[in-house]
């Protein structure tokens, strides 16, 4: 099973940027715990991170054509208002779930809206590292019943 987890902007500062909203762990340690988790569960775990919207268009359809049996989002605040994303999310036949670190609900008004919302399988936020780990067991979870049908 392969499981595609995409971060986007400013992810890559993540142990940096508000460490009381976000912590201090770095990206790098929750793709190592996402890999670990992974193996454990029998997927493959390919963390991609970018801080441009067009490469992470181009790696959804890399997605896509690599039939990747389920993607993890965290964009970031593209999540608020990047519909070229959703719109390449859109194109995945597999299943999608939305992951935050914080919860977006308790922030700023702006972050409560998603714009990957009618698309995805699910959106798991406000547990830190926690939220990456709940999605990527949703997500093979996920990729398990979609794979029965």
């Amino acid at each position: 099973m392969k499981i595609l987890m995409l971060n986007g902007i400013n992810l890559n500062m993540f142990g940096k940027r508000d460490p009381a909203q976000y912590g201090t762990i770095t990206l790098d340690e929750i793709n190592a715990s996402m890999k670990k988790l992974g193996a454990e569960l029998g997927a493959e775990v390919e963390c991609f991170q970018t801080n441009s919207e067009g490469d992470m268009c181009e790696r959804i359809h890399q997605g896509f054509r690599d039939h990747v049996d389920a993607v993890l989002i965290n964009a970031g605040a593209w999540t608020h208002y990047s519909y070229g994303i959703r719109d390449a999310l859109a194109i995945l036949s597999c299943p999608i779930v939305e992951v935050h670190m914080s919860n977006i609900h308790a922030r700023e008004e702006f972050r409560h809206h998603s714009v990957f919302g009618a698309i995805v399988k699910g959106q798991i936020c406000g547990f830190g590292e926690d939220s990456y780990l709940l999605a990527l067991r949703a997500g093979v979870n996920a990729a398990k019943h979609a794979q029965k049908k």
